[in-house]
């Protein structure tokens, strides 16, 4: 049974399993006591601190443990705004964070920040020029992913941690999706990670604050950790989540040459054999084992149910596989297309074989949700003569009002419009998408009695 989401955990790897049973019977005991059970225990975790250190590129002073990547982030982002107040109250953050990071900044605001949102280019990745004109005199700290985790696209990081450095402000690097294939270039000030991305156990995070820059934990204060991170430290996972670090390092050239390759198939495929999809995210530079593809006329969640039955664990940004019915926020600042949307993440040791099988499986699988949902088929229309027509789409979800859109964009002349009534929030997104696809003019949208009205104007 093919596991294709390991963007949102990896398998647990051999080594992390190894090191955790063994160190189950050594690093039990505190490793605050000076008896000889908590010595044991306190080697466990200076030798870890030290490996860590080692790939991530970093003194082992600089390095802290932390119950997750989420509160890795949580207190690197809150301690660097907090140390930093002086200089000012202003936040930087790309529009394709992670929500650790947006939930961060949320935070910040409603406590007086002021947060400025980065755009990103269609590819999801900024610009070093957008970044570096968001600098202020006031900007107390920068936030920056080392690499996308819905879409896989690598950012800039090296030359935006430069222009932070000349404008004197640190940066903070995600790298919870990277880490694993390589250290994080440039020179940024803190950087955050989780272990279960790399195939170590949950429940550990790297937290990394640089020697000079100015951090105050928030919170009650832990004589553990630096203060930077309460409670007992997990000595077993730790042991575990670093080795595994190792591991995937000492695989990652080849392994990223041969799962490069593998997501290569997997863009040329499904570009080539399902109809109306956008494959999304950088070609160039993207991780090595993320592709990620939106399909018109399809249902998301029904389909990750239909590759599921088939056998392949796949995820998806759609808003119709969301309990908030709104679309990914990563799709939605790149402009693409969100309906259909599936994320293949492919951990390491994967098989050419399970890659050849999703391809052979995922166009009948599109191809039956289109089919269900009676999505348009191509072919000539009738035109009614009509030069706008009305389509009332109202309370109907993602995909309903773009297949509705489809079938009847036919019936007015070139050069007519179709007003399509809205209050599906996917639609802000996919409808202007769909334009792009098809070749029509996207026009704009307008206040409705409920919800919005999106004009399409026919051009081809």
């Amino acid at each position: 049974m093919p596991y294709f989401d390991a963007a949102s955990a990896a398998p647990l790897h051999p080594v992390a399993r190894q090191a955790l049973l063994a160190s189950l019977d050594e690093g039990w005991a505190d490793p605050a006591r000076l008896y000889r059970e908590g010595r044991r225990a306190r080697m466990l975790l200076d030798a870890s601190r030290e490996a860590a250190a080692e790939a991530v590129g970093c003194r082992p002073d600089e390095l802290v443990f932390t119950p997750s990547g989420t509160r890795a982030v949580h207190n690197g982002v809150a301690g660097a705004l907090a140390g930093r107040r002086r200089a000012g109250r202003h936040l930087i953050v790309s529009a394709v964070e992670h929500s650790s990071v947006l939930h961060s900044a949320e935070v910040f605001a409603s406590g007086g920040g002021t947060v400025t949102e980065v755009p990103v280019l269609r590819s999801g990745a900024v610009t070093v020029e957008s970044y570096a004109g968001a600098l202020r005199s006031d900007t107390a700290l920068a936030c920056l992913q080392s690499a996308n985790h819905e879409v896989g696209t690598e950012q800039p990081v090296g030359e935006v941690a430069e222009a932070c450095r000349e404008a004197g402000v640190p940066l903070f690097v995600d790298a919870a999706q990277s880490l694993g294939w390589g250290p994080v270039e440039g020179p940024w000030s803190l950087l955050a990670a989780s272990a279960h991305k790399w195939g170590g156990p949950s429940g550990v995070g790297l937290l990394v604050v640089r020697k000079g820059v100015r951090f105050a934990p928030q919170g009650p204060l832990d004589e553990r950790e630096s203060g930077r991170a309460a409670g007992f430290e997990n000595i077993p996972a730790i042991v575990a989540a670093v080795a595994s670090l190792r591991a995937v390092r000492a695989e990652a050239a080849a392994e990223a040459e041969r799962l490069r390759e593998l997501t290569g198939r997997i863009r040329a495929g499904v570009a080539r054999s399902v109809p109306d999809v956008e494959v999304v995210g950088d070609a160039e530079r993207r991780l090595p084992g993320i592709v990620t593809f939106s399909c018109l006329y399809v249902d998301g969640e029904t389909l990750l149910h239909e590759l599921d039955r088939e056998g392949f664990s796949v995820s998806s940004g759609s808003s119709c596989t969301s309990s908030t019915l709104t679309p990914s926020h990563v799709l939605k600042a790149m402009g693409v297309l969100s309906e259909g949307n599936v994320r293949v993440s492919l951990p390491t040791g994967t098989a050419g074989a399970d890659v050849e099988r999703f391809l052979a499986v995922l166009p009948r699988a599109v191809a039956g949700v289109r089919e269900k949902l009676g999505a348009p088929t191509p072919g000539p229309t009738a035109v009614t003569g009509a030069d706008e027509l009305v389509v009332d789409s109202l309370g109907k979800l993602c995909p309903v009002p773009v297949i509705e859109l489809a079938k009847v964009i036919g019936q007015v002349p070139v050069g007519g419009t179709v007003r399509v009534l809205s209050d599906d929030e996917a639609a802000r997104l996919d409808i202007p998408a769909w334009c792009q696809m098809r070749g029509q003019e996207y026009v704009g949208e307008e206040p409705a009695d409920r919800g919005s009205a999106y004009l399409v104007r026919r051009l081809l």
